[in-house]
């Protein structure tokens, strides 16, 4: 008989064979990068980095995120859709970090956060980055942290997408030390705006982008096709009517366009290299053929067009900010329709790589067209890492996972019965049901597609299965009732009458350039149109408490009805369309509204509504947002933020594209 002393020393070292046998897992999150952004998804950008694990992994053409950061971000870590996690607070989720922490693992984080509270409150062992939504690559902000506590960014020297990678070099030495299996998640906040790449990296692409979008374009497609990327060719969608061709272009736009394109390029080349130095550091370490690593994006290139001073300098000024482009954002996205935030495929459907040489049971440079979403990341890492998915967790009332495992798809096998997958950003939604799709644009008419055999969504059949559009639709709304538990008013109905797919954010192609990127800057009023900034008060809204401090609205924020409105404007002699300017001080989410009032029958709640994105790190900037009416306005909305917290606004501002200055709040 054995001893007893020896038999537990025996089930001691054969438990930690088996737990050294479980893979150590990276997970790579970068920040709007479009479909073809990639050299394996059809790029002229070098990314030898990501191209080579893609040769050696697996390629999925129909993976899903959520079309938004945060939410991807959410869905990413917890499995599941952003409402039923708790959107930001994750009160109603547990992190893969908590799950494989739990079972063993070292964890660590680099990158942007952009939730609540901090990476070392939700499982994180080692964190280092912003808290923030969005930084100046150089000069960062004041949410950076490590391992819980602030930390300075140095005067000199310093750029986000180096430091991720830097401080993620150190966490696992940490790793090793330890002796553990260790979990690393890299989210770099490239290539988001502000466009702001390395000097050495722009000078770079310098000249490639030249011949302009369309031809760009082109030769993605052409590469798509000779890889193979779908099996079959995929129809590209068309140049949509908001965006002009390259060809008629005044000089001064290409040339300005160009240079967007070019600060880009090397954004997302700078993402590749750094990822080189993890990737060598894993193999001098004897790590990378039993490390499962994920690579995936947020959501699709970004087509708002916010703000661009300095337009005549350098991007890789600390000082110099610019914002995206929409005609390059629908480049980028290619073959796609649409952008971040829509739940088109431009918006939702983004590159995606496993590369795990260990345990991946698939030909080298496979690819898969069966759909995956970001809620399916927590379920496959607990099953490759063993971890139990838990049911009660301490100071969360936890609702079940929404995503599934992929694990037997990487086995070789097939993803089986899996529910469908909902899509839900403001007023953007979507319903993703086997070959079937149903989508809307911003409460549109809903529209329906066939993506097995209409891969870019340019044959609407809503009219054709009018009894599956209503089935689908039933669906989504129950979904969004009792899966994510959302807000009553992103359960609304949709229109029943289509408005034509624009958005007041997209690139103004029609204003002259010299008017491009003065957001910051207060119009001036004509001297022969002078008049008063008119009658009409500012209210506080319900759960918001308001002092006026000089030409100063300080809000603060407590619930789901905060903000301000201004229900009077007073006389108006213009019709619109209006530019509704001010600067802004946010820390009350990152999601804003303003609401305006043309028809006198109808409140403000009812009326007419434009979204916009914050950058909720108390950090001021300026916003230019445009009002598409032709009728006289008759009342405003400004919500600054989802979420409690608080909010100083300046500078508040109503125009005229040709008449200027027509209202200035406060009084």
């Amino acid at each position: 008989m054995i001893p007893i002393r020896t038999l537990v020393m025996l089930l001691l070292c054969t438990s930690a064979i088996f737990a050294a046998k479980r893979p150590n897992i990276l997970v790579v999150m970068v920040d709007d990068l479009g479909f073809s952004d990639i050299g394996c998804y059809g790029s002229e950008i070098e990314t030898p980095h990501l191209d080579q694990l893609a040769r050696n992994g697996l390629r999925f053409n129909q993976f899903y995120n959520t079309a938004k950061c945060h939410s991807s971000r959410i869905s990413l870590l917890t499995g599941r859709y952003a409402y039923q996690a708790g959107n930001t607070s994750l009160n109603r989720g547990t992190t893969s970090a908590e799950v494989l922490g739990d079972a063993g693992y070292f964890t660590a984080m680099t990158g942007k956060w952009h939730l609540d509270q901090q990476p070392t409150d939700f499982g994180f062992q080692r964190y280092f980055g912003h808290l923030s939504g969005a930084c100046n690559f150089y000069k960062g902000d004041k949410t950076f942290r490590l391992n819980g506590e602030p930390w300075q960014v140095p005067a000199s020297g310093f750029y986000t997408t180096v430091a991720m990678v830097d401080h993620a070099l150190t966490f696992l030495e940490e790793a090793r030390a330890s002796k553990k299996p260790w979990y690393l998640y890299v989210a770099f906040n490239a290539p988001h705006a502000p466009l702001q790449p390395l000097k050495q990296d722009y000078e770079k692409y310098e000249g490639r982008y030249e011949s302009g979008w369309d031809a760009v374009r082109d030769r993605r497609l052409a590469k798509q096709r000779e890889l193979g990327l779908f099996g079959r060719d995929a129809n590209p969608s068309p140049r949509p009517d908001h965006i002009p061709a390259w060809k008629d272009l005044p000089a001064d736009r290409q040339n300005w366009e160009q240079r967007r394109m070019t600060a880009l390029a090397g954004m997302i080349d700078r993402v590749d290299q750094e990822l080189g130095r993890l990737f060598a550091d894993l193999r001098q370490a004897g790590e990378m053929d039993d490390t499962l690593i994920l690579f995936v994006s947020d959501n699709g290139a970004c087509p708002y067009d916010r703000r661009s001073p300095k337009m005549d300098g350098q991007p890789y000024d600390p000082d110099v900010t610019w914002g995206d482009s929409t005609g390059w954002a629908w480049a980028r996205n290619a073959p796609f329709r649409y952008y971040k935030q829509n739940q088109f495929e431009g918006g939702i459907c983004t590159p995606a790589i496993v590369h795990w040489p260990n345990g991946l049971k698939l030909a080298s440079g496979s690819f898969t067209d069966q759909p995956a979403h970001l809620i399916d990341v927590l379920p496959t890492l607990a099953a490759v890492g063993e971890a139990k998915l838990p049911t009660v967790w301490p100071g969360r009332e936890l609702e079940p996972v929404a995503g599934v495992s992929l694990l037997p798809l990487l086995r070789g096998g097939e993803i089986r019965n899996r529910p469908p997958i909902h899509f839900l950003f403001g007023e953007d939604r979507a319903l993703r049901d086997g070959d079937w799709k149903l989508a809307s644009f911003r409460s549109q008419p809903w529209e329906l597609y066939n993506i097995s055999q209409d891969r870019t969504e340019l044959s609407n059949l809503a009219t054709r299965h009018p009894d599956r559009v209503a089935s689908m639709s039933r669906q989504w709304h129950e979904m969004t009732a009792t899966v994510l538990k959302a807000p009553k008013k992103s359960n609304l109905p949709v229109a029943a009458k289509a408005s034509g797919h624009i958005h007041p954010e997209w690139t103004a192609f029609d204003l002259p350039l010299a008017e491009v990127g003065k957001a910051d800057r207060k119009p001036r009023r004509p001297a022969a149109r002078s008049r008063s900034t008119g009658k009409g008060g500012i209210r506080a809204r319900k759960d918001t408490k308001l002092k006026v401090i000089g030409k100063q609205l300080h809000l603060e924020y407590s619930g789901a009805d905060s903000g301000i409105a201004i229900d009077r404007i007073g006389k108006l002699d213009s019709a619109g369309p209006y530019i509704l300017s001010f600067r802004l001080k946010a820390a009350a989410g990152d999601s804003g509204e303003i609401f305006f009032q043309t028809d006198p029958k109808k409140n403000l709640p009812s009326s007419l509504r434009v979204e916009f994105d914050i950058q909720p790190d108390g950090e001021w900037r300026a916003l230019r947002v445009r009002l598409d009416t032709t009728e006289i306005l008759l009342g405003l909305r400004l919500d600054a933020g989802d979420q409690p917290g608080k909010v100083v606004i300046s500078d508040l501002t109503l125009s005229h594209p040709t008449e200027g200055i027509l209202r200035t709040w406060p009084k």
